[in-house]
């Protein structure tokens, strides 16, 4: 089970559809599927014997923390969350939940994005957080408009080739 971070206190509580339907199901999985499971595996590695020196009972102990602060965090964070369906009225401004084409003006780079709430941020996928820099930096701007964001490696500047809500 890999590690997994919550985004920040301060982070903005907004979410997609989609998104709160993931976080509910994913909390739904961990109560009824994994953490059952886990109990089990445990149960079975403490009849085995001398728990100080059973590394099976050792690791799944570890694995049910895990799960129960995932399940704990989510239970709390779920209800404070809104979320935002819909498009907004002005579809040619970037607003949360636009798909945003982005050129870096001093490369010529062509990146795509879709800005989104912290708690469903993939990199994989080009979704990025509505509280990082580049969304808060293309907030309100339309195509054709450019904008500066400053990341880790310092300020990069971007023109809005496309905004979409699809």
């Amino acid at each position: 089970m890999s590690r997994w971070r919550p985004p920040s206190p301060s982070s903005t509580a907004i979410i997609t559809r989609e998104g709160f339907e993931r976080l509910k199901a994913e909390l739904d999985h961990l109560w009824h599927t994994v953490r059952p499971e886990v109990v089990k595996a445990i149960t079975a590695a403490a009849a085995e014997g001398d728990r100080s020196e059973n590394a099976e009972y050792i690791y799944r102990k570890k694995q049910l923390a895990e799960i129960d602060r995932r399940a704990r965090y989510l239970t709390k964070r779920i209800p404070s969350l809104q979320v935002a369906e819909g498009a907004p009225g002005d579809r040619g401004m970037v607003f949360f939940g636009a798909r945003i084409e982005l050129e870096n003006v001093d490369t010529g780079e062509i990146v795509h994005y879709r800005i989104v709430g912290p708690d469903e941020t993939d990199a994989k996928q080009g979704w990025i957080s509505i509280d990082s820099p580049i969304a808060r930096a293309a907030l309100k701007k339309r195509v054709d408009d450019e904008f500066a964001a400053e990341l880790p490696g310092g300020p990069v500047r971007f023109a809005v080739v496309a905004v979409d809500y699809g």
